[in-house]
């Protein structure tokens, strides 16, 4: 398949919303660098960015630029990590005297080192 116009403005980019504290909303998508825009209601953001989107995407083509594609956000919730012994002896002796698996104390501590909460739908 011929990558072009049409294959990149197709693509699920991710756009992140931001609401500004003096009215309206910032949004880009972060896997198209510079590529951000604003708008005084949601709707109309929205438009903006997809209009930037546009303009991004012919520019980098035009230009003969990369274009990067939309990340893979498909989590499995497995992480391997390797560490220091001595590490791993001491999250063991803390999850012994927590009373908790060493799997569920690594993960409260990591929730709690980047305060995440658990978000239900």
């Amino acid at each position: 398949m011929e990558k072009n116009f049409e294959y990149y403005i197709n693509l699920p980019y991710k756009v992140v919303i931001y609401p500004s504290p003096e009215g309206g909303y910032a949004v880009e998508i972060p896997e198209l660098p510079g590529c951000i825009s604003q708008g005084e209601t949601l709707q109309e953001a929205l438009e903006m960015i997809e209009d930037a989107k546009q303009c991004w995407i012919a520019d980098a083509l035009e230009k003969g630029d990369p274009i990067p594609e939309p990340v893979d956000e498909n989590y499995s919730g497995r992480i391997l990590v390797r560490a220091p012994k001595s590490l791993h002896r001491a999250l063991t002796e803390k999850a012994r005297a927590e009373g908790v698996s060493l799997n569920q104390y690594i993960v409260y501590q990591l929730a709690r080192a980047v305060g995440w909460t658990e978000q239900r739908s």
